[in-house]
């Protein structure tokens, strides 16, 4: 029986709470809950209220109701298949990375399965430049797992485990 992968599941936990508690404080105490409501931070970041009624830029619109829950199903599937590869992993940089990719993956579906669509409101700019398009904590988890399971992937050669010698 695998163990069961603690850093990761520990880093989806955070992750989620952290999302959905953001999310609450910007929706609620702060006020932002209508399309182009706006409090700058700093002269480059801002947040914004933008629900997000698809997945990664905009990608996938569920614009009924069927194609809703089809996206709840979607990457409802894609974060099993993540927490199934993370007892599978052994590295525990590489659970934590699944456990980024969980927690994000959680939390947006929550938001979809509540309200219908995922809140965004993280507007990072420079000038009128938007590097991004309007982020939360979910997106930003997903997208720091994923580099750094693609940078070990590509970059990091792990050692192969000593090999034993027989009395033969």
């Amino acid at each position: 029986m695998a163990k069961l992968p603690g850093r990761g599941l520990a880093t989806a936990a955070i992750l989620f709470v952290v999302d959905q508690l953001i999310k609450w404080v910007v929706t609620g105490p702060m006020d932002l809950h209508m399309l182009g409501d706006v409090r700058e931070i700093v002269s480059f970041f801002n947040l914004r209220f933008v629900p997000n009624y698809g997945i990664s830029l905009g990608l996938l619109t569920a614009d009924s109701n069927a194609s809703r829950w089809a996206l709840v199903a979607m990457t409802g599937a894609i974060a099993v298949a993540v927490a199934f590869w993370m007892t599978r992993e052994r590295s525990p940089v590489d659970q934590m990375a699944l456990g980024c990719v969980l927690g994000g993956a959680l939390g947006n579906i929550v938001d979809r399965v509540r309200l219908g669509y995922v809140v965004d409101f993280a507007d990072l700019h420079f000038g009128e430049w938007r590097p991004f398009l309007v982020f939360n904590v979910a997106d930003a988890a997903i997208t720091i797992g994923v580099l750094v399971l693609l940078a070990r992937a590509l970059l990091v050669r792990d050692r192969p485990a000593p090999v034993e010698k027989s009395n033969a």
